[in-house]
């Protein structure tokens, strides 16, 4: 694979399947605080050498709403990336059953009502308000909210004050994949979740995505290693690499994640356990 002078070479890791091509590629970097993403595709403009520029297929139906999803589930990711940490709040509102709405539309006049109220809240702190919600509706007529905000003192209580319709969740920020599994949740569908009857996804005006750095590179060919900057560690589960069915061209998509993240993690992990242990022997003494 071209390289790219940003990534400090220190060791490699093997993943994917060997294949070389010579060809033109383009590739983009999306730069976090804590993750990197990457992107390299066939550069339409050029062909490989000796081989003249294919037409693109027509896509199907099918293929134009999974392309669309995965787009969504992208640039949420990349908003809770640059504009969230893990010390945020990721909030569920839920609907006392005889409390729920009859509709979305009344669904989304009273999630307006609450954003409008703690908007308020946020600019008497001096702070402004920044979220990305999913409304949803499940199968069996029970509705409820998956939000994230940004953190402020006492949150937690103005937002168990204004949300009057049922129960508040409040947990911290899933850190699992730099947000990757987060932005997935909160953004499913019932094309994409079969308990779903109804969704519907939107996010604060000021959450601006991130812009690429753009390069291409004459000669693409890859192989079965990605090279991994000091400090940092490939996400398997990012990886994609395979032939774009429409272009017939191939593709290959990873993320890097800084290490401190993935030390946090386990330290948060033995946290958790150590708590959870305590807490069962202290049932276990009350219960004697």
């Amino acid at each position: 694979m071209g390289e790219h002078p940003t990534f400090g070479l220190d060791k490699d890791i093997k993943v994917g399947y060997k294949r070389a091509e010579k060809m033109a590629y383009k590739r983009k970097i999306y730069r976090f605080l804590n993750a990197i993403e990457v992107e390299d595709c066939h550069d339409g403009k050029y062909g490989a050498p000796g081989m003249s520029r294919e037409q693109k297929k027509k896509a199907t139906p099918e293929q134009i709403e999974k392309q669309n999803q995965y787009q969504k589930e992208k640039r949420c990711r990349h908003r809770l990336r640059k504009h969230f940490d893990v010390n945020d709040y990721f909030i569920t509102l839920t609907y006392a059953q005889d409390r729920r709405p009859q509709d979305m539309d009344q669904a989304k006049k009273d999630i307006g009502w609450f954003t409008r109220q703690l908007r308020k809240e946020y600019r008497k702190a001096g702070q402004e308000l920044k979220w990305i919600r999913n409304l949803e509706c499940g199968s069996r007529g029970a509705w409820h909210v998956h939000m994230v905000i940004n953190r402020i003192p006492d949150l937690d209580l103005t937002i168990t004050r204004l949300w009057q319709h049922g129960m508040v969740d409040i947990k911290l920020l899933y850190q699992k994949g730099e947000f990757a599994e987060l932005a997935k949740y909160l953004t499913k569908t019932p094309k994409t979740e079969s308990r779903l009857r109804e969704a519907c996804y939107s996010t604060s005006k000021n959450l601006p995505l991130p812009e690429p750095e753009k390069s291409v590179h004459q000669s693409w060919k890859i192989t079965d290693k990605i090279r991994v900057p000091a400090g940092w560690y490939l996400d398997k589960e990012s990886f994609r690499e395979g032939v774009n069915p429409i272009t017939g061209h191939p593709y290959r998509t990873y993320t890097l994640i800084r290490l401190q993240r993935r030390n946090e993690r386990k330290k948060r992990r033995k946290r958790e356990s150590i708590d959870s242990k305590d807490a069962r022997k202290r049932r276990d003494r009350a219960g004697r």
